[in-house]
């Protein structure tokens, strides 16, 4: 509740009170000097009389102070907000369970009421994530309606905010999530930049709220956590893995190639993810195993101890039975990878920069697809559907822009649009070495030769050429980039969530104009698939 409302609110009350006592001190006046009391009080009435009222004043306030909702904190030490508007308590819940993930990241976060966002906080907020549910007919949650008719006029600009949206819903409605697209626009035109395109769940369909919590996790320290909801993987085969940048100095990238385990291929676009269910490396397993004096062979619900310590989170070992124990174990987190090929090309192809933790230890899923997992081996995968950065209308032009691993998204793209006959396209890839970096290359180049590609722009910012980074290219081609968005054309940017994403993003509106990056928004020819 704005400061505004609840002074308004203390006024009436104090209005009302004040009519209260005129109309007793009138109807006292009728009685005139007439002994209509017919004893007086003794001084334990007096006092208990006085008590009551006492009491009934600290309820009033006690209701009001609990009503007035939380208090939001502003200013530099703030920590990130969680506005939540929820219809049914669903949506509230997911904002307590993204403050929690936010915390154990290191972030400090506050999970509030979308009416306790007032204009003055929400100006001075540099992030701001919004968990929001539609109801009725493209409604919002009757809460949040103080949010739209106080809040919202008071606001004219938000040129410093930085938000996420995960917007819940109903396809089988015809306005699915449109409180979370109007909240979005309304953002949007009010100059506040997106963090990561609006996340839309249908049905609180789990892998859409996996995906939601993967990107808290990259607003934080990447402490790996559980799944809200174990996914269901199925079985595929490690092919092929290739190192596609050797001789670097920076971190490996591995090209990892995957077919159904059965046989059977599954359908995908481009633009879709996989889920991967990373497993700990067979040594690290085995010295648990020791250190615990567990034998790794027995079985423990139909299965081997040592394949439910490979796919868990530890815990310490207790006198507890084995069964119990293992049933307690919660499941090492997905990681998420963008595809990077298309079914016609038979394989599922990502692409994996090795993490290495401070201790020199490869990250979870990375250690896992480049290093531990044996070729030939079983990967759990699950595929889930991104509608939000699916291929634009067929003959449509398109820009593809992206960084590091980031080429894996934008090859589907390629692959797919090529396939498709659409050749209009134009790639603006960086990335830091021209003798080590060139992932695809082979693609690319051929790609290119069979003029599939309309125009390649290639960036390393480590060998000191022309532009150091994709977004100074990108600038340096303000004149070509306003000519194809005039033409019609999409434009994608898959890669960096932190640097990449953020300075493309300024540049289209310093070259475009904030209108028509709103435009390009609106009509989901702006996409993103960062982390």
């Amino acid at each position: 509740m704005s400061a505004q409302s609840s002074w308004r609110t203390w006024l009436g009350n104090a209005a009302v009170m004040g009519l209260l006592a005129l109309a007793g001190g009138l109807l006292l006046r009728l009685h005139g000097d007439a002994d209509w009391w017919p004893g007086a009080a003794m001084a334990w009435q007096w006092q208990a009389a006085a008590g009551s009222v006492l009491a009934y004043a600290a309820l009033c306030l006690a209701i009001a102070w609990r009503a007035r909702g939380p208090r939001v904190k502003a200013g530099d030490d703030a920590p990130l907000i969680v506005a939540w508007a929820s219809q049914t308590g669903f949506a509230a819940e997911l904002a307590e369970r993204s403050v929690d993930a936010l915390r154990a990241g290191g972030v400090a976060a506050q999970s509030v009421p979308l009416q306790s966002l007032d204009a003055k906080t929400l100006r001075a907020a540099e992030r701001v994530l919004f968990v929001v549910s539609t109801t009725g007919e493209g409604d919002p949650p009757d809460h949040a309606l103080a949010f739209l008719r106080q809040t919202q006029p008071q606001v004219e600009a938000l040129p410093r905010l930085r938000y996420g949206l995960l917007a819940l819903g109903d396809r089988s409605y015809d306005d699915f999530c449109a409180f979370g697209r109007q909240l979005d626009e309304w953002l949007s035109h009010r100059g506040a930049h997106a963090l990561f395109d609006r996340v839309e769940v249908d049905n609180a369909d789990p892998g859409t709220l996996r995906h939601w919590q993967y990107l808290l996790g990259q607003l934080g320290d990447g402490t790996a956590q559980a799944d809200w909801e174990r996914p269901q993987y199925q079985a595929w085969r490690l092919q092929a893995r290739e190192q596609t940048n050797p001789g670097c100095d920076h971190g490996a990238v591995f090209r990892i190639s995957l077919q159904p385990a059965d046989g059977t291929w599954p359908t995908w676009q481009a633009g879709d993810i996989a889920e991967i269910g990373p497993r700990h490396g067979d040594t690290t397993v085995a010295r648990f195993l020791a250190a615990n004096h567990l034998d790794g062979g027995r079985l423990v619900h139909g299965e081997p101890l040592r394949d439910w310590v490979a796919r868990s989170q530890w815990q310490e070992a207790t006198d507890a039975p084995l069964e119990d124990w293992v049933y307690r174990l919660q499941p090492l987190p997905h990681r998420e990878y963008s595809i990077a090929s298309i079914p016609a090309e038979r394989r599922l192809d990502l692409l994996v920069r090795r993490q290495l933790g401070a201790d020199g230890q490869p990250g979870l899923g990375s250690g896992w697809l480049c290093e531990h997992a044996k070729v030939g081996g079983t990967i759990a995968l699950r595929l889930r559907a991104s509608p939000g950065f699916h291929a634009p209308e067929t003959n449509r032009p398109l820009i593809l822009i992206g960084n590091g691993t980031g080429i894996a998204g934008l090859r589907a793209h390629l692959a797919e649009r090529i396939a498709a006959g659409d050749t209009h396209n134009w790639l603006l890839f960086g990335e830091r070495h021209a003798a080590h970096d060139n992932h695809f290359a082979d693609d690319l180049r051929r790609w290119q030769a069979a003029g599939e590609i309309g125009r390649l722009d290639m960036v390393y910012s480590r060998d000191g050429g022309e532009h150091r980074y994709v977004q100074d290219a990108l600038a340096a081609a303000a004149n070509d980039l306003g000519a194809w968005i005039a033409t019609g054309a999409s434009l994608y940017v898959c890669g960096s969530l932190r640097g990449m994403a953020p300075a493309v993003d300024a540049v289209l509106e310093q070259v475009l104009g904030s209108d028509v990056r709103e435009r390009l928004l609106a009509e989901g020819r702006y996409r993103r698939d960062v982390y």
